[in-house]
């Protein structure tokens, strides 16, 4: 066999219909790159087939006699993992396509296809599945060793990647702002890093509209194969940003946002700190199980409030909260967002008020941050020596000093003294 040869793609078609399994053979006959190394007439015989050939890509029909599409898939993924699945259905239903996803589909073509529809897909999901292919063998090699030698003990993990959340208890006080500018900023300070921004508003997500970005694929699809989850697959989902973050998008419909549950979250966190850097997660301003689930895993929680008593009010509740969760002291870091020297409602008011020392603040610059939402640029890019831009880059730094492993943990600041708290004195008693 030439080397050529070696690297044709090994494709298994599957179809109960004679004439399709013969119209897409002919399709993929003058690909110089590919290989159809069967034909199976149904379920159970494509499930036998990929036991015994080990394709590459198998092209599944999804409605079939018997063992239909979807259950063939599930088990075609279970035993011969190096197979990639693109489905085939006359019917393009979000229902179908959810189904084939959860089933372990990369790929989903609706009949007719062009065959350059066809090829594209097959190269595609052939490429998407190159780094699952070499980590199977290297596992196989790590289990056995040389000459079939039971290895040793497994190397020790690598060092994971940091999260931070990224939470308001009020809405309205810039919590995706912040979010989207502190992930380019990390990207700024950490140029080699791999930054990961989340949105994990998934009914009314927003970085898209701040980032200027459209996708395709979203964390939808990402929940839909949470168990079966790898660098490739994460790769083919997030979106690039001009910035050099990747973004992990929330879903386009507000209703695909109960396809996204808590433990989908807890997963997703926790495979993509495998694969990036920092992770900065957008969130909600309500506490249900997704918003603490986040919480829990984060390594730092930014809170933001705004010196208004609304939002202090709220703050102060959640501290209430995160008390009987009983997080480590130095986990949430208090930031006060749209700081004006003109309010009437200073800092050190807040921190007398709430009895936790404030990590920072964001001064208030309307124009800049009207500018930057409507054009959809973050202004850490656009301004960067702008005072707004100036605050972000300087919790950015702080962030990355607490959480780069060599750094020595700073000592925790001394909670403001009992006492007067001035004009929110007339609204929270210091207990």
């Amino acid at each position: 066999m030439t080397d050529g040869e070696a690297r044709r793609i090994r494709v298994l078609i599957v179809d109960d219909i004679p004439e399709t399994r013969e119209n897409l053979k002919k399709l993929l006959y003058f690909e110089s790159d590919i290989e159809v190394i069967g034909a199976a007439a149904s379920g159970e015989e494509a499930v036998s087939m990929a036991r015994q050939l080990t394709p590459d890509i198998v092209l599944m029909d999804i409605n079939m006699p018997g063992l239909d599409g979807i259950t063939a898939s599930e088990m075609i993924t279970q035993e011969v993992p190096q197979a990639q699945i693109i489905m085939m259905s006359v019917q393009g239903e979000a229902d179908y396509l959810r189904r084939s996803m959860l089933a372990g589909a990369r790929e989903f073509l609706i009949k007719p296809f062009s065959t350059e529809e066809l090829v594209s897909s097959i190269r595609r999901v052939y490429e998407l599945g190159a780094a699952k292919r070499q980590l199977l063998t290297q596992a196989v090699a790590a289990a056995t060793g040389p000459l079939g030698v039971p290895a040793g003990p497994p190397p020790a993990p690598q060092n994971l990647g940091k999260v931070v959340a990224v939470y308001a208890p009020k809405g309205g006080v810039g919590c995706s702002t912040i979010a989207v500018n502190l992930a380019v900023a990390f990207k700024s300070i950490l140029p080699d890093s791999k930054v990961l921004l989340i949105d994990a508003g998934v009914q009314f997500g927003g970085v898209d509209v701040l980032m200027n970005l459209q996708a395709s694929r979203t964390i939808v699809d990402v929940a839909q194969k949470v168990t079966d989850l790898d660098a490739d697959f994460i790769n083919s989902v997030v979106t690039s940003h001009t910035s050099g973050v990747k973004v992990l998008l929330a879903p386009p419909r507000p209703e695909m946002g109960d396809l996204v549950s808590a433990s989908h979250m807890e997963k997703i966190l926790a495979e993509v700190k495998k694969y990036y850097d920092i992770i900065v997660v957008d969130t909600r301003n309500v506490l249900h199980d997704m918003e603490l689930t986040i919480l829990d895993g984060a390594d730092r929680v930014v809170l933001l409030t705004t010196p208004d008593i609304p939002a202090i009010k709220n703050v102060k509740l959640f501290f209430d909260v995160i008390s009987a969760l009983e997080y480590p002291e130095d986990k949430v870091l208090l930031v006060v967002n749209q700081a004006d020297q003109r309010s009437a409602i200073r800092p050190e008011d807040i921190e007398q008020s709430l009895r936790h020392p404030i990590a920072g603040t964001i001064p208030d610059d309307e124009r800049l941050a009207s500018i930057a939402v409507n054009q959809g640029v973050p202004f850490v890019m656009t301004h960067r020596n702008s005072p707004l831009a100036h605050a972000v880059l300087e919790l950015a730094q702080r962030l990355v000093n607490e959480l780069q492993p060599a750094a020595v943990p700073a000592p925790a600041s001394a909670a403001p003294p009992r006492g007067s708290t001035g004009l929110l004195g007339k609204f929270f008693k210091p207990s």
